[in-house]
């Protein structure tokens, strides 16, 4: 895998936590601890998504360089006697 699928693969998880988590939040059983806890969680979750997408957005806005030719046509200078 690349490095941009690494990234994309990062962020699909990530959001796919974070909806089980809201899922997991509407439980009427959890604690107010554990409720407390997880609340913590989904926020460094948020943060670290939007570091990867933050650094996908980057990557995707890079230009691409041009390759460098392997031929170039040599300097010709005459020389005269």
């Amino acid at each position: 895998m690349n490095q941009p699928e690494v990234l994309d693969s990062d962020i699909l998880a990530l959001q796919q936590w974070l909806r089980a988590a809201w899922q997991q939040l509407g439980d009427p059983s959890l604690t107010t601890f554990s409720r407390r806890e997880l609340r913590n969680q989904m926020k460094q979750c948020s943060a670290d998504l939007r570091a990867r997408l933050q650094m996908a957005a980057e990557q995707r806005s890079e230009p691409l360089q041009q390759p460098v030719p392997t031929y170039s046509r040599p300097e010709l200078r005459i020389l005269s006697w």
